[in-house]
């Protein structure tokens, strides 16, 4: 989307509100608080009021804008200048593009990866996937292995020699794409319990989240692919001490991905931390499986946080209902304490069991509600 559609699209605020009711609600608008359909719009056109629970609510519950005060064009604006940058944009720059301050640019910036993180990714089914693993953390200088030991004249005549790729200290980048549907899944391979990195189990779990089947896996020749053999896989080698390439035996298309990658951590951003750095991968492997497609909509489609506790409308309306039901039988009691049907029945007995099994129905509900959306906000 280039300048002049983006203003076409959204001449005012209230077009990009209603532009984003459109692509991420659809016709399944829903209440937050009790899961009702029943909801008609608020005169002010971001909210909406709910006819059974008569709750108020905002369009931006439980997705990325929630609780900013910057105007949602320029949370558009910013979504369309990161995604048109092949290799991202950095804070301070669209700090300059929007008006804002750095502050804000950079949790705008933090909320479109999450937002980016989403995105399911689908199996590889009867592929041929390539999978290596690359460093990211800075360059190797000549400054870089000075200490108080290397002080005396011989030592700094011949400092140590900085390390790059296996045995460097930066941090591991593992990732597998499989050359016919052009998909890639990277992941961020921080060392075990044991402190061991890119061990053959490791590696093995991070193609596993991909590729349950048996597929053809070319790889490089660290020893930590080595596990494949005793897998259903079929593992092809190409040893980069003697070759690149031999025929279609290589891991030139990951690695394309990697150069990418690269690019953007060193050229745009400069310095990642390990804390953010899977957020930084997410970006660049959405940019990578979706290119081609309407990025912008699909931002936007995936822009909620807590999505399985919003759209599930039936779980909502179930525990709103016994809410009432136990809420309504508690008061009775509490009104009569002489009540003979609350007695002869045992209401009250009846209301505290129906509030446990409401309380662990909820719990057992949320746990993997709440573990999918930490997984999203430490991605």
């Amino acid at each position: 989307m280039d300048f002049f559609e983006f203003n076409r699209l959204f001449p005012t605020e209230q077009d990009a509100i209603n532009y984003f009711i459109n692509i991420r609600y659809k016709d399944k608008m829903t209440c937050p608080h009790c899961g009702s359909t029943k909801v008609f719009k608020h005169s002010k056109g971001k909210f909406f009021i709910c006819d059974e629970c008569h709750n108020t609510f905002s369009v931006f519950k439980g997705t990325i804008f929630e609780k900013s005060d910057t105007d949602l064009r320029k949370w558009f604006y910013a979504i369309n200048l990161f995604l048109n940058a092949k290799k991202g944009i950095s804070s301070y720059q669209l700090q300059r593009e929007i008006g804002v301050t750095h502050k804000t640019a950079w949790r705008i910036l933090k909320q479109i990866r999450t937002a980016m993180s989403n995105q399911e990714m689908k199996e590889f089914i009867d592929a041929v996937v390539e999978m290596d693993e690359t460093y990211v953390g800075g360059k190797p200088r000549k400054g870089n292995n000075k200490s108080e030991e290397n002080e005396d004249d011989e030592d700094k005549k011949n400092p140590p020699k900085s390390k790059r790729g296996r045995g460097t200290k930066k941090t591991p980048v593992v990732g597998a794409v499989d050359r016919n549907s052009k998909q890639i899944h990277a992941k961020v391979a921080l060392p075990n319990i044991q402190g061991k990195a890119l061990s053959g189990k490791q590696l093995f779990a991070i193609l596993e989240e991909v590729c349950k089947t048996s597929t053809i896996v070319v790889t490089d020749e660290f020893r930590g692919y080595n596990i494949l053999k005793h897998t259903d896989h079929k593992h092809l080698v190409v040893n980069h001490c003697f070759e690149y390439a031999n025929g279609e035996i290589h891991t030139n298309t990951i690695e394309s991905f990697w150069s990418t990658l690269k690019c953007g951590v060193y050229g745009i951003y400069h310095k990642v931390s390990v804390k953010y750095l899977q957020q930084y991968v997410n970006e660049f492997c959405f940019r990578y499986n979706n290119r081609g497609r309407n990025m912008f909509d699909l931002v936007l489609m995936q822009s909620t946080a807590w999505g399985k506790f919003i759209c599930s409308s039936k779980f909502m309306r179930i525990s709103y209902a016994v809410a009432k039901v136990m809420a309504f039988i508690l008061l009775i009691f509490v009104n009569t304490p002489n009540c003979e049907i609350c007695t002869k029945f045992y209401l009250p007995e009846i209301a505290l069991i129906l509030a446990w099994i409401a309380i662990i129905f909820c719990v057992v509900r949320a746990i993997p509600v709440v573990a999918e959306s930490g997984k999203l906000f430490e991605k």
